[in-house]
């Protein structure tokens, strides 16, 4: 062969070499992106596993359709999602431990609080059960109702009935909508709440809110009836004072709501602790009384504080009552013992939400 014929004949076998490279690559381009692809898929799942499944999967997930959900109703994502415009920041409403809630609208027109886990939340699966279980044994009037629950992947939320006069504190801590709430009224939402304060469930997790949980239960993780007493005594006294106990500032000491109750309970000057906007609307004699039954529940030692039945009665009685002791975290600075604790064992504090 000349030298120009065999240039040329090297030349097409590069270029068929090239051509069976190139095919090759794109015939096997669709196999890359297949395993891409499924690798992906199982790192995703993995991840949400990982993160979600330690909560709950689905509805699909029998073993976690417990015995005591049968009688709440199960809500699909997409429902929720739904009635709460996909969660949007219009609909939320507030934001506690547990996570955001949003207000919603059912297909029905029923309106609903969507109670959702936040992925920030410290708490999960067992809270959750916690919760349903509590709430759904404790359908009380005077209790808000859980009408039932949302479990998708790693999505758990509870859906209450929506409450279009807010929460208490909404009004008894703010100076105008105070006057909303006349003594007779918060008079009635103190025996109601006596009424239907009564349940405890266990976890691992110290779970409430700082200023209303007993020092036996925050300090050393033991919890009794009696550390829900003490819950219901600080909120009688916010009740009657309009004052947040653990945002509570006195130019003349530093003590909490607690410590400043007891102050003046002890100079016999209990009256002074009455919000001003209840003066024209106040019956004294409950109001000293409800302040001496609340300063009996949040006693130091769980032991001395009287039983939710004792309270009910007290709260309606003209009886002579026992003395109170001392308070449990009467000074501003003892917050800081309850701030340190982080875990305890076995032992939980069910936040019950009056209507």
């Amino acid at each position: 062969m000349v030298a120009s014929e065999l240039e040329g004949h090297v030349d097409s076998i590069k270029k068929k070499r090239i051509l069976t490279i190139v095919l090759l690559i794109l015939s096997a381009l669709p196999i890359i992106f297949v395993v891409a692809y499924t690798c992906r898929n199982i790192k995703k799942r993995a991840q949400v596993k990982e993160r979600g499944n330690k909560y709950m999967l689905d509805e699909k997930n029998t073993s976690l359709q417990m015995e005591q959900f049968v009688d709440l109703q199960f809500f699909r994502l997409f429902e929720v999602a739904r009635a709460t415009n996909n969660f949007s920041a219009s609909c939320k409403i507030g934001e506690g431990g547990f996570g955001p809630v949003y207000k919603g609208v059912l297909e029905d027109g029923r309106e609903i609080a969507v109670k959702r886990l936040s992925e920030t939340s410290h708490q999960g699966l067992d809270e959750f059960k916690n919760e349903v279980i509590c709430i759904a044994k404790l359908q009380h009037r005077n209790l808000v109702k859980l009408l039932g629950y949302c479990i998708h992947q790693n999505e758990l939320m509870l859906i209450y009935e929506y409450m279009p006069n807010k929460s208490l504190d909404f009004y008894i801590f703010d100076e105008t909508r105070s006057l909303m709430l006349d003594w007779p009224q918060r008079f009635n939402i103190i025996q109601g709440m006596a009424r239907g304060h009564d349940t405890t469930t266990k976890t691992k997790k110290v779970v409430g809110t700082y200023g209303y949980i007993s020092p036996e239960y925050a300090v050393y993780g033991r919890f009794s009836i009696k550390s829900d007493v003490f819950s219901f005594g600080v909120l009688v006294l916010e009740i009657i004072s309009g004052k947040k106990n653990r945002e509570f500032r006195h130019e003349e000491h530093s003590d909490n709501l607690l410590g400043h109750a007891w102050r003046l309970y002890k100079e016999g000057r209990s009256i002074e602790l009455m919000s001003g906007s209840l003066h024209s609307t106040c019956v004294v004699s409950e109001i000293i009384r409800s302040i001496h039954v609340a300063l009996l529940c949040v006693q130091h030692h769980a032991e001395d504080r009287p039983t939710m039945l004792s309270v009910v009665l007290m709260l309606v009685s003209e009886g002579v009552f026992p003395q109170p002791k001392q308070p449990a975290f009467f000074t501003g600075e003892s917050r800081n013992e309850v701030q340190s604790v982080s875990t305890v064992e076995e032992s939980m504090i069910t936040q019950l939400y009056a209507r």
